[in-house]
């Protein structure tokens, strides 16, 4: 098969023995740093992927992408409904009523929101009721004041399926004999578990009919509308478009981005600030193969003298080199790769089974919004950092390709 001389020549030297074991030594070490920047630009890249995609599915699938409330208690909430349906952005509704307030069961206490729904429209806008670990969504009665919550707080009160739990609110009741705490007995009908410890922990679902009686409200009356979007990043924008069709004055929005926005701001910025800073790593890799290639330009100058008295143009030395310096980074970027697409693929279980073995977990989720370690490998990602690595390592054939195209035969072959 024809092969151009610099080609043959570049991938010659780079298979070849040399007499000089150290350059050698160098050149291998500059293919092996150049796979592990890789490897871990790869890596890393995917975890933050994995921390913002269960952060968009999980976090962002429990509480709303946006709500429509009111100053006061929403009568109509089926009419309302459907006139926000009305919007292309919006792909599901379903009525809420929220209040704060305290659990208690023998002495323990937890803080608890408790987040009243309809089971069956709940279905529409949340992910809750796949995540249940005992119990059913569908056992919120109205009447029966069932409530879930999450395995975390069902651990801290010491609560399992059927136990009796008292919930104390912040209003309080006005007697003759003075003011008392509202509270109200509950039965724990479910708990679920989302993996993340803000949700377990601090969230729970009663029936809408059985909190608007504890507000003294009428059984159909609700505190406001959970809107589900398309696109949820449209959300703050469509959610006061359509509070202001509803009514400047009556009703107003709010969404993901008050709530959680600055945590996934915060992922996004740390992925891009992580990714610069891995990038960095792999330049020192891929700028390590100049040190390589001047060293082998030294060792080979009586062969450029030679090539050069043969009729080679400088700028077939000068393709030599680059082809020999390419050709160490196409190895190192395409092993980096393929280490790295297997390490993103199986970081998750290799992380799970150290911790089971050493017997801590390295994401406590009382610190973290969740108490795991995703993963997430994205194409585009393996493709910039491999397009980075390639471009890097053949901008850093350029000056040692130049000096030796630069070498003169008389000079080179005077003490030969």
């Amino acid at each position: 098969m024809f092969r151009p001389l610099f080609v043959f020549i570049g991938t010659r030297y780079t298979r070849a023995k040399r007499r000089n074991h150290f350059v050698s030594f160098i050149s291998l070490t500059s293919m092996i740093g150049l796979a592990l920047g890789v490897v871990v630009m790869i890596v890393v890249l995917s975890v933050m992927n994995g921390f913002d995609h269960e952060m968009r599915t999980r976090v962002l699938g429990m509480v709303p992408h946006a709500t429509i409330e009111s100053g006061e208690p929403i009568n109509d909430w089926q009419n309302l409904a459907a006139k926000v349906k009305q919007n292309p952005q919006v792909e599901a509704v379903a009525p809420f009523t929220q209040m704060q307030g305290l659990l208690t069961n023998n002495g323990n206490v937890q803080k608890i929101l408790l987040n009243a729904i309809d089971p069956v429209q709940e279905r529409k806008v949340s992910i809750i009721d796949g995540f249940m670990k005992q119990g059913r969504l569908d056992d919120l009665v109205s009447g029966g004041f069932g409530v879930v919550i999450g395995d975390k707080a069902a651990a801290k009160l010491g609560v399992g399926i059927g136990d009796k739990v008292t919930f104390v609110s912040p209003e309080v009741t006005v007697t003759p004999a003075g003011m008392f705490p509202r509270m109200k007995r509950f039965t724990v009908v479910g708990i679920f578990h989302v993996g993340a410890g803000e949700l377990d922990g601090y969230l729970g679902v009663t029936n809408l009919q059985d909190l608007a009686r504890l507000h003294r409200w009428k059984p159909d009356q609700v505190q406001g509308l959970r809107l589900k979007f398309t696109d949820l990043f449209k959300a703050p924008r469509t959610a006061y478009e359509i509070a202001q069709n509803l009514g400047e004055h009556q009703y107003y929005s709010r969404d993901w981005t008050r709530t959680h926005g600055n945590l996934y701001q915060a992922i996004g910025m740390e992925k891009s600030i992580i990714g610069l800073l891995l990038l960095l790593i792999v330049a020192v890799a891929a700028f390590n193969i100049i040190s390589t290639l001047v060293m082998v330009v030294n060792d080979k100058r009586g062969d450029i003298a030679i090539l050069r008295t043969l009729g080679a143009t400088p700028g077939q030395i000068m393709r030599i080199f680059m082809v020999q310096g390419t050709v160490i980074g196409v190895v190192g970027t395409l092993v980096g790769a393929g280490v790295g697409i297997l390490a993103a693929l199986n970081v998750s279980s290799a992380i799970s089974a150290l911790e089971g073995l050493i017997g801590h977990k390295f994401l406590n989720a009382d610190v973290y919004f969740i108490d795991y370690l995703p993963s997430q490998l994205m194409t585009e990602d393996v493709l910039l950092v491999c397009g980075a690595a390639l471009v890097l390592s053949f901008l850093a054939t350029l000056y040692p390709a130049w000096r030796a195209a630069r070498t003169q035969p008389a000079e080179a072959l005077r003490y030969e």
